[in-house]
């Protein structure tokens, strides 16, 4: 078969599963880990941040393509731009209860 027939998206089956594995590892621990507070949500951060990369690499095709620098300052641009987004909306709460 060449590239350009179909065939099935095993990749992306895989994805699906190991996705559902983190998702449901993540509600395990929330609901039934019995650790402090802390702990789960650094945990819960983890496991979100590992399934953002595996989906970004099993669906959206990073490993694919012809310019790989471009993607990897997109994908650096992405993050630098959600750490912003985040770390603004904690300080603008955090400061707004001072005043």
């Amino acid at each position: 078969m060449d590239k350009t027939t179909k065939s099935f998206p095993i990749s992306h089956v895989i994805g699906f599963f190991l996705s559902l594995a983190l998702t449901f590892g993540a509600a395990f621990v929330a609901l039934q880990a019995g650790l402090p507070a802390n702990t789960v949500l650094w945990i819960i951060g983890s496991l979100a941040v590992i399934q953002a990369a595996l989906q970004l690499y099993m669906f959206m095709h990073m490993n694919e393509g012809e310019d790989k620098a471009a993607q990897s300052i997109n994908i650096l641009y992405a993050v630098f731009i959600a750490v912003v987004i985040v770390a603004g909306s904690i300080w603008v709460m955090f400061s707004g209860h001072s005043h």
